[in-house]
């Protein structure tokens, strides 16, 4: 990939050139992320917006320069206003810079996360009837050009394909068309992780993109003393989250290509990184280095952990304070609705542990029961949202009938409660459910209470067929590093010891070296059901 340092933009002149290139005077009043960009570079031009690995640095003038360059190197290739780009790249400065590029443009753009494969990328494509593939050649040894070419012919439409190892097209910006101004335009296709079917294509605008970040923004807030990290992929629904973030608190921000422990601990502390995150597991996984060398911290500006995506055990807010002298400020959030709720630095500790914050701005939750009833505070159903943040349905619009209601309510598919004091509280999955005797057993319940165990790293719960009780519960364990494995006499004890149902209690214990997971680190509980049913 090209190296190189983009300097800020530095006249009074180019400045107020930026002005007329459509940048709104105040960062809320912008209804595009191109437009929120602008406003961002003319406030701070010379602060730095991102660096890497290799401590490349960008500033946020800087920043503009580049995505217009670009833009205009794309329009020569003709790629131009509602131009379907899919690309799939890891979290790279050149990655940001080519979707603000596109976005510059008005093109319709479609992020895969890098580690997907022919399966899932073919029926991306498909679905977006994509006319523009963008790739790196290889990376982490796989062959994105053999795959490409592999299913060009075989998405419904000619496809072309524009590989950036040399580095981005550039051209003369004087040459661009002026930049959209829809934000509810659809320009966006996430797709869901397709890990047992087809994935879902996700339609979202620049102002559910806004939303979904200024709304994760407002929680956490920060400032230009604060470094931010994106250590997760760039191209999934937490990239633009943290985009928006990122450009509405001007914060400087460290990407990593891939998240590897020990690699990611060290280029976060040669930056001084003070927010960090991405789910659950990048929590274990600090911990888990951290407990190599317990006598010296291994992030010493870290201040706030920031995910969501996955189930949060209590146990891993208290040992995140004392082990890594960190707050997490867990939240909920999902590809079609980006942010629905998070915690903030200034909760109580108790409401960070055992929750996942309030409902972020703009953003409605009701629990209903299974017969659409609303149901009241602290009692468990089905989670339903509505807000600016919330997407305009899939491209599949059999998916979008059966998954909004006439209101616009959306129907998660998870379950929970709202706290007495307008919290939300995560249950777990609807389908992950174990009916054991015809009793409702929450397998988040369960993990809970066995991740305080000082031998479980992470755990999950997963019913297995049984042909007396219809399930029976498994408890699935990874080691926590330097500990003993679990015994099942072990576990039994320390339910019990947590005043756990007995009718709860795990039947089954599998002790593994790493649970399965996707690229966000969310363990794939299908997988383990599949291979633990016999």
């Amino acid at each position: 990939m090209l190296a190189r340092t983009i300097e800020p933009i530095e006249s009074k002149e180019e400045r107020l050139a930026a002005k007329g290139n459509g940048v709104v005077d105040g960062l809320r009043d912008a209804t595009t992320l191109w437009n929120l960009t602008l406003a961002r570079a003319a406030l701070t031009p010379d602060s730095l917006m991102l660096t890497d690995e290799r401590d490349r640095r960008v500033t946020f003038g800087g920043f503009v320069v580049w995505c217009e360059q670009v833009a205009a190197g794309l329009l020569e290739l003709g790629i131009g206003p509602d131009t379907r780009v899919t690309w799939q790249l890891p979290t790279r400065i050149e990655t940001v810079v080519l979707s603000m590029a596109l976005s510059r443009l008005g093109a319709v753009q479609n992020p895969i996360i890098a580690i997907y494969r022919e399966r899932e990328v073919r029926a991306c494509l498909r679905q977006t009837a994509a006319e523009w593939f963008v790739i790196l050649d290889r990376w982490r040894g796989f062959d994105y050009r053999s795959m490409a070419q592999a299913i060009a012919t075989d998405v419904g439409g000619p496809l072309r394909l524009l590989s950036i190892d040399e580095g981005l097209p550039e051209g003369d910006p004087r040459r661009l068309p002026p930049p959209p101004t829809d934000g509810d335009a659809v320009r966006w296709i996430y797709s869901t992780s397709g890990t047992t079917s087809e994935p879902k294509g996700v339609r979202h605008t620049d102002e559910t993109l806004l939303a979904g970040g200024r709304g994760i923004s407002d929680m956490i807030q920060g400032d230009s003393s604060h470094v931010y990290s994106i250590p997760f992929p760039y191209a999934h629904i937490g990239g633009p989250d943290a985009l928006v973030h990122l450009l509405d608190r001007g914060l400087a921000t460290t990407l990593l290509e891939a998240f590897v422990p020990h690699e990611a601990v060290a280029v976060l502390r040669r930056h001084g990184v003070t927010i960090t995150g991405g789910s659950t597991a990048f929590y274990q996984a600090l911990l888990a280095e951290q407990a190599k060398q317990p006598d010296e911290p291994i992030l010493p500006a870290l201040r706030l952990l920031v995910g969501g995506g996955a189930p949060k055990p209590p146990e891993l807010f208290w040992r995140a304070k004392h082990e890594l002298n960190a707050i997490i400020v867990h939240g909920y959030g999902m590809t079609e609705c980006p942010m629905i709720a998070n915690g903030a630095p200034t909760d109580p500790d108790d409401a960070l542990a055992h929750a996942d914050g309030r409902p972020v701005t703009g953003c409605e939750i009701e629990i209903r029961d299974n017969i659409g009833g609303v149901l009241g505070p602290d009692e468990i159903g089905d989670i339903w949202v509505r807000g600016p943040m919330l997407c305009k349905g899939y491209t599949d619009p059999v998916l979008t009938a059966e998954s909004f209601d006439a209101a616009g309510w959306f129907h998660t598919g998870d379950l929970g409660c709202l706290t007495h004091d307008g919290r939300i509280a995560l249950s777990g999955r609807t389908k992950d459910l174990i009916i054991r005797k015809g009793e409702n057993i929450s397998p988040r319940e369960i993990e809970d209470i066995l991740a305080g165990h000082p031998s479980v790293g992470a755990v999950a719960v997963i019913g297995l067929p049984d042909p007396q009780s219809g399930e029976r519960v498994c408890a699935v364990v990874e080691t926590r590093h330097g500990a003993p494995p679990l015994i099942f006499a072990e576990m039994v004890r320390h339910c019990q010891e947590a005043g756990l149902m007995t009718q709860k209690f795990p039947e089954r214990l599998e002790v593994i070296d790493a649970l399965p997971r996707n690229p966000t680190l969310k363990i794939l509980k299908h997988e383990l059901r599949a291979r633990f049913a016999s």
